[in-house]
């Protein structure tokens, strides 16, 4: 398994994703800054407490990651049977769901390790802007940021596990735009918030949808053999 996740991640060029998780981080800390900057100077409070911030990077992070989940998805799997590429794998002496498995545990993993580093990364450096420019009327202390990691944790996996969902409607019709556009509606439904209210803060929904994406993969892989390419 890990030769294998090796090889589709040299194959697929999936360094570039990194590079585009990188940028994503700093768009988003440079959005926080800017959001926080404006409510300094019109002597605004778009959050109530820090605890709202972290959820906001936390909420922002997660979405992104998701998408980009879709676009792994999108191109690892959609694209190789839209293409028919996939063909020529599965003539390889490889199991057919080693070889899916494969491809679904880096877009996992990549997805799980993104949102806490990302997290990790956009509340680091936060911290730090906002000790030197005050952003924020008090200061955000270690110790609030150290209580919100086991829920960044919980959050990303659960996130992990929903992002496959769009898998399933990629695969009606090897449609990579309908993978792409599930993952968005997906990240609307739950990383929405109203009046500091979002759908991911009732626990058993985010992870009634994680449930539903492992089980999507879970098919995925134990029905692989008896998928043929549509002529």
């Amino acid at each position: 398994m890990p030769n294998l996740m090796r090889l589709e991640i040299i194959k697929f060029k999936l360094g570039s994703y990194i590079k585009g998780a990188v940028i994503a981080n700093f768009v988003i800390l440079g959005l926080m800054v800017l959001i926080t900057f404006i409510s300094k100077i019109e002597g605004s409070t778009d959050f109530e407490n820090h605890q709202e911030v972290l959820l906001f990077i936390d909420s922002i992070v997660r979405g992104t990651f998701i998408i980009f989940a879709a676009t792994l998805i999108a191109k690892l799997i959609i694209g190789e049977f839209k293409s028919k590429t996939i063909t020529t794998l599965f003539m390889y002496p490889i199991s057919r769901k080693k070889l899916i498995a494969a491809k679904l545990a880096i877009i996992i993993l990549f997805t799980f390790c993104s949102i806490v580093i990302s997290n990790l990364f956009v509340t680091s450096f936060f911290y730090f802007i906002n000790e030197r420019y005050h952003l924020l009327p008090n200061a955000l202390t270690v110790s609030t940021i150290t209580q919100h990691v086991p829920l960044v944790v919980m959050n990303a996996i659960a996130a992990s596990g929903m992002s496959l969902i769009p898998l399933y409607f990629g695969m009606k019709k090897y449609s990579t735009s309908t993978t792409i556009i599930s993952s968005i509606l997906i990240v609307m439904l739950v990383s929405s918030n109203n009046s500091g209210f979002s759908l991911n803060d009732i626990i058993v929904i985010p992870l009634s949808l994680a449930v539903i994406g492992i089980s999507v993969a879970y098919f995925a892989v134990r029905n692989i053999e008896k998928v043929d390419l549509r002529s």
